[in-house]
């Protein structure tokens, strides 16, 4: 069992839930954390205070003020927007991997996000709903945004509710909608709250999943090089000397 406490997550850990599918719970620490951000971003949305991306839009927009009504359809139309990746679909173990950083990235409580909104991402890597993630749109250096609103359409929705907007998703080794796939492995998807569309999205989480996947596989190349050395040279009866400091 993994245990997210948003500051110990090690690469060994990441490829042990990406790719061995280990399960994943969330530390009571970090549920404190969590509490605490989630309840200082909901006394913002209710004031008359502007607080960027809490209550106000984004970009050339920040000077727009969002009433507290509004606010859960400014999250779902920031992923909408954001949701233009093109290309093959990323790996599964990539896919898996970013899945379990952002998470363990908004376990530290400074995103301000509902505990929902990690419970949901833990359990969709537990019950193995995978999101397609086409592979181009993002460069990473101010966040992977496309990739991450794609992951966000499968576990998210609104009023509307509408499979075209629920993205895509692997359940059982078959590919179906993201609304699909949430409904028959029983995971309820959410209506984001205030701040959350922004959270969600807002990180270079696939370019660090991507990373962590490519450090464990040098590393492991880099071992099987030395052995394969070894054996050369044993089979070789080659001088051993040779190798000495």
């Amino acid at each position: 069992m993994i245990i997210l406490d948003g500051n110990s997550l090690t690469i060994d850990e990441v490829v042990r839930v990406a790719r061995r599918h280990e399960p994943v719970s969330l530390a009571e620490t970090a549920r404190i954390q969590v509490n605490r951000a989630s309840e200082w971003v909901q006394s913002i949305s209710a004031a008359d205070t502007a607080v960027y991306g809490v209550n106000t839009g984004f970009g050339i927009f920040a000077d727009r003020r969002i009433s507290a009504a509004e606010t859960h359809q400014l999250s779902r139309n920031l992923i909408l927007s954001h949701a233009v990746g093109t290309g093959e679909p990323l790996d599964d173990d990539i896919v898996r991997a970013a899945m379990l950083i952002r998470a363990n990235t908004l376990a530290k409580g400074y995103s301000g996000v509902r505990l929902e909104v990690i419970d949901t991402l833990i359990a969709m890597l537990n019950l193995g709903v995978t999101p397609v993630i086409p592979s181009q749109g993002s460069l990473g250096s101010s966040g992977d945004l496309a990739p991450l609103a794609h992951l966000a359409l499968v576990f998210t929705t609104d009023g509307k509710d509408v499979d075209e907007d629920s993205g895509w998703a692997k359940y059982q080794s078959q590919k179906m909608t993201g609304k699909s796939a949430m409904e028959q492995a029983g995971i309820q998807r959410l209506i984001l709250g205030p701040k959350e569309g922004l959270a969600v999205s807002n990180g270079a989480t696939f370019s660090a999943a991507i990373g962590a996947l490519a450090i464990e596989d040098a590393l492991d190349l880099s071992e099987i090089a030395l052995i394969t050395l070894a054996m050369s040279l044993e089979a070789l009866q080659g001088v051993s000397a040779a190798f000495d400091a």
